[in-house]
C-alpha cells in the first residue's frame, strides 16, 4: 500500500513519525511522508526508506497555522499542497500526523475519498490552554481551544481509524465523543530495542558525574513540566544529599525563569544545565543518573499521556519519579518500576528521593522492573503490531 503521511512540520526529526513509517515499511508498504520545507535549497529526500516530499512554506504561514480554525487561509494553502501531493504520489490511504493540518486533509481528500487514520500525538485543544500567548491579547481573542475541541471531534466523527498514545487518552476520547470503541487503538511512544542494547556510552559524561547524585531530567523544560518543583525541593535536598545534582538535558524558551529561580535560591552547584543534546547521547546522561524524573503538571493531556522519556530511563533499569498525573502515575504504579509524588509539591518530591537515596536496593529493584516491562511488553517492536495490523486490514 502507498501510505502518505501528513506532517505540517519539518522533517526530521520527529521520532513517532520515523518509528511508524519504518515499521510499515519494513512490512512491504511504502511511505511517502508530506512536510514543510523553509529553506528552498531542501529538497526532495529517501529516509530510512522513508520517501520524504517537502513543500514550501514560510514565516506568515507558519503563524497562521495557529488561526488554523480562527480563519481558513492556512487550511486553504495547505489543501492545495496536499492534494498536489497526494495525486503525484498516487497515494492509497492517508495517515495524518496530529489535527493542526486535519482540516486541510480531509478538503484535499474530498474527491480522492482515500481512507484516513488520525494520529492524535497530543490532546491539542487542552494543551493550547497552557500556551502564554492565549493568555494574553491578541491570542486569547483570536484563538479559541473551545473551536479546536470542536474540530478535533468532527476529525475524529470523520477519520477511518483513530490512534492514539495512552490508554487513558482512548478513555477520554470515547467517553467524550461517543465513537465506537474499535474505532480507535494505542500506539504509544515506545523506545526500540536498539535504543538501549546498541547505545554507545560516552565515558566522559559518565566519569563527570561519577560522585554525585544525579536526579536527571530529559526533554521540554517547559514550565507545566513541573521544574520548578525540582529546583526548589533542592533547597531541602541539599541539607540531606551533599553530593545531589540535578541534571536537565533539554530546553524550551522558558528556561531564563528556571535559572533565575536556581540563582536567586543559591542552587548553582546542585543543578546543571546542560541544553539540547543529540538523542545519541540521551543513554549516556541516563547511565549517569541515580533517579530520572518525570514531574509533570497535572491537567487533561498531561493525565492522558506518557512521556517517551519514561521509556528511555526504564530501558536502562532506572527507577523514576514521576508526579501523581494520572497516566504517568498509572503506568508506574502497575510496572512497580518507581515512586509517584504529589504534583507541584517540592517536600513530597523531596521525601521521595530521600526515600530512593537511603535505599540501593529499592532503587535496583524498582530499575529492574522497569527494564523488564520494557524488554517483554513495552518496546516499539512489540507495541507497534497494532498500527501493522491496522494497515494490513486497510490493504484489504
Amino acid at each position: 500500500m502507498r501510505i502518505g503521511m501528513i506532517l505540517d512540520k519539518t522533517f526530521p526529526p520527529d521520532p513517532r513519525v520515523e518509528n511508524e513509517a519504518i515499521s510499515l515499511i519494513d512490512k512491504g508498504h511504502e511511505v511517502f511522508l508530506f512536510c514543510l520545507k523553509y529553506n528552498k535549497n531542501d529538497g526532495d529526500v529517501l529516509i530510512n526508506g522513508i520517501q520524504v516530499k517537502r513543500y514550501k512554506s514560510n514565516k506568515l504561514e507558519y503563524k497562521l497555522s495557529a488561526l488554523a480554525y480562527t480563519f481558513p487561509f492556512y487550511t486553504f494553502m495547505m489543501a492545495i499542497k496536499i492534494a498536489d501531493f497526494l495525486n503525484k504520489n498516487k497515494i492509497e490511504a492517508i495517515h495524518i500526523h496530529d489535527m493542526r493540518i486535519a482540516d486541510a486533509v480531509f478538503i484535499a481528500n474530498k474527491k480522492l475519498k482515500l481512507a484516513t487514520v488520525l494520529d492524535l500525538h497530543d490532546n491539542m485543544p487542552e494543551i493550547m490552554k497552557l500556551y502564554s500567548h492565549l493568555q494574553k491579547f491578541p491570542g486569547k481573542q483570536l484563538i479559541s481551544p473551545k473551536k479546536w475541541k470542536q474540530k478535533e471531534e468532527e476529525f475524529i466523527s470523520n477519520a477511518t481509524k483513530i490512534i492514539t498514545v495512552s490508554q487513558e487518552f482512548i478513555e477520554e476520547v470515547v467517553g467524550r465523543t461517543k465513537i465506537a470503541r474499535d474505532k480507535i487503538m494505542l500506539v504509544p511512544n515506545t523506545v526500540h530495542l536498539s535504543f538501549y542494547n546498541d547505545a554507545v556510552i560516552n565515558k566522559l559524561i559518565v566519569d563527570a558525574y561519577m560522585n554525585d547524585f544525579v536526579i536527571l531530567y530529559l526533554g521540554d523544560t517547559g514550565l507545566r513540566r513541573g521544574l520548578q518543583t525540582v529546583i526548589e525541593s533542592l533547597v531541602i535536598l541539599k541539607e540531606r544529599i551533599p553530593n545531589v545534582k540535578l541534571l536537565i538535558v533539554g530546553n524550551s524558551s522558558t528556561d531564563a525563569i528556571l535559572k533565575k529561580q536556581v540563582i536567586d535560591l543559591k542552587l548553582e552547584n546542585y543543578v546543571d544545565f546542560q541544553g539540547w543534546q543529540d538523542v545519541s547521547l540521551f543513554p549516556s546522561y541516563i547511565v549517569a543518573s541515580s533517579v530520572c524524573i518525570s514531574p509533570l503538571h497535572r491537567n487533561i493531556q498531561h493525565d492522558v499521556a506518557y512521556a517517551n522519556k519514561l521509556f528511555q530511563y526504564m530501558s536502562f533499569g532506572k527507577p523514576v519519579l514521576v508526579s501523581d498525573a494520572i497516566a504517568q502515575k498509572n503506568l508506574i504504579e502497575k510496572t512497580n518500576s518507581g515512586l509517584v509524588h504529589l504534583e507541584k509539591n517540592p517536600q513530597d518530591f523531596a521525601d521521595k528521593i530521600l526515600q530512593l537515596y537511603a535505599d540501593q536496593d529499592l532503587r535496583e529493584r524498582l530499575g529492574k522492573n522497569g527494564k523488564q516491562f520494557i524488554e517483554e511488553e513495552f518496546c516499539w517492536e512489540k507495541t507497534s503490531k497494532k498500527l501493522i495490523a491496522l494497515y494490513e486490514n486497510l490493504s484489504k
